[in-house]
């Protein structure tokens, strides 16, 4: 059928009659001008996207009416124009896909239907660790050493690249996925098929946001769901809430960009923005660079919205000219904008449009200030940070404590390093990185970071030996401009060599800290410190060794590292002293704005965007010499331990079966608050004495090849044991953190996988209890497929994170919520309990439903299906089973 919206299509030049676009002014409908900017491109979407069959008229009149509809529940199809994704990620979507085209085959069907149409880029960012540092060649040394490990890995994903039509790698080596993103793959606006419109994207990983930070709307989603996009099929979403975030006034001259953000982050989650799109607005926008905006949007999944969007505005379209866009393409950009009235100027409040409701900043009341000790949310200004964290050590064990007994807060613990003499306490930093797209895009923070080293070093200061210190940059243009400026060396000399190009210590990737120093934290029982510039410092995430963990702008992750420890007040406490006896406080070599925004516009420049990423796909060496199969269907390895073929599609029939009540389920798990998606499925190092090591070592591998759970994710039989594999966990069945849990049949405590291997064996189902915001944290679609694998049929939460409860709809696993006033505490639940859930015959989106305990209690739970596409997926047993009976069909 034809888009019934044709009548507002026309030229944007008349000279070029062939280049159009939708006129969405010519829809002459005043409630268009009144849509939040965000709004507006879901808007664009639906009327170019309509063919009343994925996209209706109705569609579109229910964006349209966004003002009345967004407190309806509404479900809206959304197409973006793009998705990318990283390895971690990516490798499991190339695994289904090849899978998929393996089952297809199975069902008659043609197997190359298989095939991305909406375009994709994988950027390969995660695999490489933190193994050497302090060293001159330790990126080069670090590099080998990734494609050592990797290199199965990246062959097949080369042969995806081959394989798949409209799939481009980005190889390893070339910088964080987001950052690369932002400085070369974002178009802003989309010229394809004819066709102006404004850029989108969804991406397998939660930090896709920072890209509103150019104005190009986007959000992470489950990797299942991301499959289904590439597919071709619309993302269908609840038509969202918008919250205004107004921003006024200037920073002060040494507050960071990392400091607003963290701010913003307290705030939001304050102000409650789970599943809603919050959009800046105010004069305060028009003082922050494209760079700052991006660090907001960043870290989007903390403060928990869906998406952070910055409209585009003449700084946006500034930043496409200096980061080296065709400036013909930049002109067209800006000219399309103008003409559908999405382009803004934030001093001019007669452009602000509706929104849910407003909140406001006043960028002048923003201090320096650092997150955690176990989460992002929770803010600390640096002139308390000495403070907060002593009283953290006595707190009981949660979120902001550690209870470690009043005697032992000032323990010490001596040890030896390379021949020298040190000592380590509580509050020891013995991790600082500069990592993460979080800052690593921002050249403000970047350069200040590099201009502090400069004045630290000859102030004479230095940083201990024995600290694990990092640099891996989010592109190879923040080396260039480090390089151009003068400050690298100094770098180079407090430790901060250049170690990689990708996430690094901001995912798990830190690598292992010295022997001797984990011996000191081990025998003191120490609570040490990792300090870095990320965006996640969940327990258990960044070191297993290091049980606190701070995010902090580059410049402070320097001052700490420096410092050596935490427990210092930067305004009282000299960070050391000179041979003459003068004392050297942070003051005295913090860099003031105007410094580091003269030694910006100095180097800053299109030339060096333009040289790093004309060659970005051909630069890799080593990527350049694999050598990867052409056959379009995969021929899997059963000797391989890091792709395998999944089970997922294992009996899959054409015909669909229908939804049986879960009868008599164990609990496999129990527990409390933000239990995040690292706790279900770990990325980091596999422990020695797990599951998956355990199956590794069967396979005839040693410790040192086990490499990590992240870059396994190719493999369901390690993945399936990584499952609720965190050191950290917390199970309420357990007395202390840990990996286990109790197998009530025979009442032994074991490890995860193996009880849940018992109760599949005896043919048992199961279920999790949980508490607040379950499967917050990364996009992790493992954190789905591993419970499905263990046998879990349904998860009861009191809340969900959007991206993880999405992910379980897609592997045919149910989410159950609490009625409101109702938990685990306020129904009795021990959780040794057996559960019947039953489910009708006939479904509808969030409808209640009954469960039966064996006790004799009975009460109900909302099942979690929010629109009738999520319903369609669980009758298919998933999104991946449904598109495989489509393509078969």
């Amino acid at each position: 059928m034809s888009n019934p919206f044709e009548r507002i299509v026309e030229p944007l030049d008349p000279k070029q009659p062939l280049k159009k676009f939708f006129n969405l002014k010519k829809l002459e409908d005043v409630r268009y001008a009144r849509l939040p900017f965000s709004i507006r491109v879901l808007l664009e979407a639906a009327i170019r996207n309509c063919d009343e069959f994925l996209v209706k008229k109705e569609d579109v009149e229910n964006i349209l009416s966004w003002k009345v509809v967004q407190h309806k529940n509404v479900e809206v199809p959304f197409k973006p124009a793009r998705v990318i994704l990283q390895d971690f990620t990516g490798v499991p979507a190339v695994v289904d896909f090849a899978a998929m085209r393996d089952a297809v085959k199975k069902l008659g069907g043609d197997p190359e239907k298989i095939n991305p149409i909406c375009p994709a880029d994988l950027v390969i960012d995660h695999s490489i660790q933190v193994d050497f540092n302090r060293r001159p060649d330790s990126l080069q040394k670090n590099q080998d050493l990734e494609f050592e490990r990797n290199k199965e890995r990246f062959e097949f994903l080369k042969w995806g690249s081959q394989a798949f039509k409209n799939m481009r790698i980005i190889p390893p080596g070339s910088g964080i996925i987001h950052q690369v993103n932002l400085e070369y793959l974002a178009r802003v606006v989309m010229d394809q098929d004819g066709y102006y419109y404004p850029d989108s994207v969804v991406g397998t990983d939660s930090h896709t946001t920072m890209i509103d930070g150019l104005g190009v709307l986007g959000w992470g989603v489950g990797g299942i769901e991301a499959e289904a996009v590439m597919l071709g099929q619309p993302i269908s979403m609840v038509l969202p809430e918008v919250v205004g975030y107004k921003l006024l006034g200037n920073p002060q001259p040494l507050v960071t960009s990392t400091d607003i953000v963290l701010t913003i982050t307290k705030h939001l989650r304050q102000v409650g923005v789970v599943g809603k799109f919050v959009e800046f607005f105010g004069p305060g926008v028009a003082q922050l660079s494209i760079a700052d905006r991006a660090t907001i949007a960043n870290m989007c999944p903390e403060y928990g919205a869906t998406a952070a969007y910055f409209p585009v505005d003449d700084i946006s379209i500034g930043y496409l000219i200096q980061t080296g866009r065709d400036k013909e393409k930049v002109m067209c950009t800006k000219k399309y904008l103008e003409a559908v009235g999405m382009l803004r100027d934030f001093k001019n409040s007669s452009q602000d449009p509706d929104f849910t409701q407003v909140v406001e900043l006043d960028l002048n009341t923003v201090v320096p200030c650092c997150s955690g000790p176990k989460r992002p949310q929770d803010k600390v200004a640096v002139s308390d940070m000495k403070k907060d964290f002593e009283t953290c050590l006595g707190a009981k064990q949660g979120f902001k404590g550690f209870q470690i007994a009043p005697d032992r807060h000032n323990s010490v613990v001596k040890f030896n390093f390379e021949g020298c003499d040190f000592e380590l306490a509580h509050g020891s930093v013995v991790i600082a990185a500069i990592t993460s797209c979080t800052n690593t895009s921002n050249p403000s923070v970047m350069l200040g970071a590099g201009l502090l080293a400069k004045k630290a070093v000859e102030a004479g200061l230095t940083v201990k030996p024995y600290i694990k210190t990092s640099l891996s940059p989010g592109s190879g243009v923040v080396t260039y401009y480090l390089r151009e400026s003068g400050v690298m060396s100094y770098l180079s000399q407090l430790g901060f060599d250049v170690v990689g190009y990708g996430c690094m210590t901001c995912i798990g990737n830190s690598g292992p800290l010295p022997e001797s120093v984990v011996e000191a934290i081990t025998q003191g029982d120490l609570v040490a410190v990792g300090v870095l510039s990320g965006n996640r410092n969940f327990e258990g995430r960044v070191h297993p060794n290091t049980r606190a963990n701070y995010l902090a702008s580059p410049p402070l992750v320097i001052a700490y590292a420096i410092a050596g420890t935490i427990r210092i007040d930067f305004e009282k406490d000299p960070l050391g002293i000179t041979t003459s006896g003068k004392k050297i406080f942070l003051k005295d070599i913090w860099p003031t704005r105007d410094e580091i925004q003269a030694v910006e516009r100095q180097f800053v420049i299109p030339g060096m965007f333009k040289e790093v990423y004309q060659k970005i796909e051909t630069v890799n060496k080593s990527w350049n010499a694999l050598d990867a199969p052409s056959d379009k269907l995969y021929t899997w390895n059963p000797k391989s331990t890091y792709i395998k073929s999944p089970p997922f599609f294992d009996g899959l029939t054409l015909a669909l079966q229908t939804p049986k009540t879960i009868e008599d389920a164990y609990v496999l798990l129990s527990f409390g608050d933000s239990v995040t998606t690292d706790h279900i499925s770990p990325a980091g190092n596999i422990a020695r004495n797990s599951p998956a090591a355990r199956y590794l070592t069967s396979r005839g591998l040693t410790p040192r090849d086990f490499n990590s759970y992240g870059s396994r994710r190719g493999n369901d039989a390690v993945m399936a044991r990584g499952t609720f594999a965190n050191i950290r966990l917390v199970n309420k069945f357990i007395d202390k953190q840990g990996p286990q849990t109790v197998h009530f049949p025979s009442g032994e405590i074991l490890d995860v996988f193996d009880a849940a291997e018992r109760y599949k064996q005896a043919g048992h189902p199961l279920i999790v209890l949980a508490g607040k915001e379950y499967g917050a944290g990364s996009s992790r679609d493992w954190a789905a497929k591993g419970p499905f694998l263990l046998g879990v049929k349904a998860v009861l939460a009191e809340s969900y994170e959007r991206i993880h409860r999405s992910n379980l709809v897609g592997m045919g696993v149910i989410p159950l919520q609490y009625l409101p006033g109702e938990d685990a505490r306020t129904l009795g639940l021990t959780g040794r309990e057996r559960y019947t859930i039953i489910i009708p015959e006939k479904l509808k989106p969030q409808m209640n439903v009954q469960i039966k305990l064996d006790t004799g209690k009975t009460f109900h739970a909302i099942m979690r299906f929010d629109t009738d596409v999520e319903l369609t997926y669980f009758h298919n047993g998933g999104i991946l089973n449904y598109m495989i009976r489509k393509m078969a069909s």
